[in-house]
């Protein structure tokens, strides 16, 4: 079926009394079950494999008739509850809710409510099941570090069990029915749905044909296609229109930048206004955008909108309903007119949101909401990942961890005696690491299991106090917690894909003072963490203008064996781009200062040629800086503007501002930063670019063990960890030129390597390029 074709009628929907609203055991209970304060003291919680670990190992202790993930379902009017019990033992009558916990901290009473509830549910489910007059149900908290278990046990009548799940599901039946009335009314609009626009741009269908037939076929999809063709509409839509008759739950837009949100929140919009009306969208941002007391902590004795947070989150849940764009603002503006936090009200409104548009770490990260979610409720999830260029550096990002011998001693000063002795030993322990070499760089196969050890004893004792005394733990103390516990699971999993390295500070070094020593977990191919996030969506589509080879990307990412491969073709035409390889410049390291003063005069040559906006590129800040300094003392009378180190949205907004119609001037900017991707300055606001490198990574022990890896893996080191991620950024800079059919501009490549065949093969086709500039 064509893309841009209404789909078949909608099927006449079951009788109201027919099962049809699907919901788990724990979805049903975090929406009637939970009462009282956000309290996010108790967040440290085990990770994924640690609790499946401790269920089997509780699990295992239990006699041989005992029955493990008992399968349990019921139906009440339209509602379909299922889930899965952790245990029942047949002998003594008991079903058993296992709850795992990393050390002996006190659940408090909202979380324990919860589990009740959960465990009552199952507990009803199974007496239906089996015809049982009563049961015992046991909650069962097994204690990860100790290896404990610590069951709380209540008999209940079958009567009285029933009785609460009749309580339960009539509470959320009001909520169900409505629900299913949006999902008929969404899956209708989005079947009759057409494009927004009159026509597709060239290239746009061929890149939602391919998005649709993904969804369709329910695969994964690595799609290349150029800058300026509207991607984010040109895959949203197909999603969409795949949504009614795949049964996809939710569309997760997936961005790396702030600006790639904001470009798929428009085209959200655009297609709710030609259609979609009844489709919910939501944004999530980061905690520390959307927080509105980050001096305070996230629970009910210390910040005002956590208190009473699931008392009042009824109440602006039904009037979310009424904004069917929840962008940033939006979001803002429901939680404080209800009094509570817009940074958990948004993530409770993605369970009612159906397209969810957020940060590549919201689905791929460790502990990321909407792959949890979307396991947890058995979601068909359809992913967007918008410059998936992007998602190899980031993907090693959140999987990697460091720990900071300044942040160890921030922590131990002020630390009480019950957390110093460990923390103390830790330091032992890691200053004798340090020392058994002098080496400023080191890589070792393992981390050692006495230094774990001591990790991990540290991670107990700082919640253990945090549980006891929660105000008075430190900040510096709290991060470092965090880091080590970070640390601590991912070396649980350290194997060829990353490597542990020591870093020694020369002077230290020398001087045998091993507790300056960084440690540090290092990614380098992610493809392992990654594919269990591939595997538990329906469909996910990797797009960007900058994916080849393609090889790199199912290597390094870890996409599925039949993941399917699109290439766009460009529809710029190459009169419309004028690109110059400066071939007589050399930006090697050592010869930058001596590039200078040619860049400069090249720069200017072209800005008195043809007065307009330009953006010119430099591999690193320092670099950037000289050219700025030798530029502005040459050529004061041409007009620039300089990207700084850590600007705010604001100050990017405010460079980018300079790019109008009709001026003339030269930003400055980082290649790989802000400016250099996901920028969109048509027409007359940017004529043309100077790149100047290219954009290799820097030659240093670290990217040399990378190179090594990628050697050992795939067979191509120099390509995987320095050509490949280098050309790469060039492309994307240059990219900036040409957004239109419309646009004409010229990109001057600075440095002799570009005219390199295997540098050249790795340039976009269309370009026709002229090596004597």
């Amino acid at each position: 079926m064509s893309v841009d074709t209404p789909a078949a009628p909608v099927p006449v929907p079951a009788p109201a009394q027919a099962p049809a609203y699907v919901v788990a055991v724990r979805a049903l209970c975090d929406f009637t079950a939970r009462a009282g304060d956000l309290d996010l003291r108790f967040v440290p919680t085990p990770t994924a494999q640690e609790g499946v670990a401790g269920h089997t190992l509780v699990t295992g202790r239990r006699g041989p008739g005992y029955q493990a993930e008992v399968s349990l379902c019921a139906d009440f009017g339209p509602l379909h509850v299922r889930g899965r019990a952790d245990g029942y033992d047949p002998d003594a009558n008991r079903l058993e809710e296992i709850k795992t916990v990393r050390g002996e901290a006190a659940v408090p009473d909202n979380h324990r409510h919860l589990h009740w509830a959960q465990a009552k549910i199952y507990g009803c489910l199974l007496c239906r099941k089996l015809g049982l007059p009563g049961i015992d149900v046991a909650v069962v908290y097994f204690d990860i570090v100790g290896q404990r278990e610590h069951p709380v046990v209540q008999h209940f009548t079958a009567d009285a069990l029933d009785a609460f799940f009749v309580q339960t599901c009539e509470r959320f039946l009001q909520w169900a029915q409505a629900e299913l009335a949006h999902r008929q009314a969404r899956d209708a609009a989005l079947a009759r749905l057409a494009f927004p626009h009159p026509a597709f741009r060239t290239g746009q269908r061929e890149l939602a044909q391919a998005v649709y037939n993904a969804n369709r076929a329910g695969r994964t999809l690595l799609a290349q296609a150029p800058t300026g063709i509207g991607k984010s509409i040109g895959t949203l839509f197909p999603l969409l229109k795949a949504m009614p008759g795949q049964g996809i739950d939710k569309a997760f837009f997936l961005s790396a930048r702030s600006t790639g949100r904001g470009v798929a929140l428009q085209a959200a919009q655009a297609l709710r206004s030609h259609g979609a009306q009844p489709l919910r969208v939501i944004e999530l941002v980061a905690r520390d955008k959307a927080c509105e007391h980050p001096e305070l902590a996230c629970h009910g004795e210390s910040c005002p909108l956590a208190r009473g947070f699931y008392d009042r989150l009824p109440a602006a849940r039904a009037a979310a309903r009424e904004v069917a764009v929840r962008d940033r603002a939006a979001v803002r503006t429901l939680a404080l007119a209800h009094g509570i936090c817009p940074y958990y009200l948004a993530q409770e409104l993605v369970r009612w949101s159906d397209v969810v548009v957020a940060d590549y770490n919201y689905y791929f990260d460790r502990s990321a909401l909407l792959y949890a979610l979307t396991v947890a409720n058995g979601w068909r999830a359809g992913v967007l990942v918008d410059e998936a260029h992007n998602l190899v550096e980031r993907g090693r990002a959140m999987y990697t961890a460091e720990l900071d011998p300044h942040a160890l001693r921030d922590a131990r000063r002020g630390a009480p005696p019950a957390v110093g002795r460990p923390l103390a030993r830790l330091a032992r322990h890691w200053s004798a690491l340090a020392r058994q070499a002098d080496a400023a760089y080191e890589v070792l196969p393992e981390v050692p299991a006495p230094l774990l050890r001591a990790l991990d004893d540290c991670c107990a004792a700082v919640l253990a106090h945090m549980t006891e005394q929660p105000a008075s733990v430190a900040p510096a103390l709290q991060r470092f917690y965090f880091d080590a516990l970070h640390f601590s699971r991912l070396a649980e999993q350290l194997d060829a894909n990353s490597l542990f390295d020591i870093q020694r500070p020369a002077v230290a070094a020398k001087a045998g003072r091993g507790n300056h020593a960084r440690l540090c977990l290092r990614n380098v191919i992610p493809a392992p963490f990654l594919r269990p996030r591939f595997a538990a969506a329906h469909s996910v589509t990797l797009f960007s203008a900058t994916l080849d080879p393609a090889a790199f990307y199912f290597d390094t990412l870890g996409l599925p064996a039949d993941c399917a491969h699109v290439v766009v073709p460009s529809p710029f035409r190459a009169e419309q781009l004028s690109v110059r390889i400066a071939s007589r410049i050399s930006t090697r390291y050592a010869r930058r200062g001596q590039s200078l003063p040619a860049i400069a005069a090249l720069m200017a040559n072209q800005f008195h040629a043809r007065h307009g906006n330009y953006l010119a590129f430099f591999s690193s800040h320092e670099y950037l800086q000289q050219a700025v300094s030798n530029f502005t003392q040459v050529h004061p009378d041409i007009p620039h503007w300089v990207q700084s180190r850590g600007m705010d949205e604001a100050a990017q907004a405010a460079f980018l501002s300079a790019f109008v119609p009709g001026g003339a001037g030269i930003g400055f900017a980082v290649l790989g930063g802000a400016f250099a991707e996901g920028v969109d300055l048509p027409g007359e606001r940017l004529i043309g670019a100077f790149v100047a490198t290219l954009g290799l990574p820097q030659f240093n022990a670290v990217n040399e063990q990378f190179r090594a890896r990628m050697q050992s893996a795939f067979g191509q080191g120099y390509d995987y960890a320095y050509l490949y991620p280098g050309l790469r950024k060039v492309v994307q800079a240059a990219g900036r030129v040409i957004r239109t059919q419309q646009d004409e501009g010229v990109v001057y490549l600075i440095d002799d390597r570009f005219a390199a065949p295997e540098v050249r093969r790795l340039l976009p086709e269309w370009w026709q390029i002229d090596p004597a500039a």
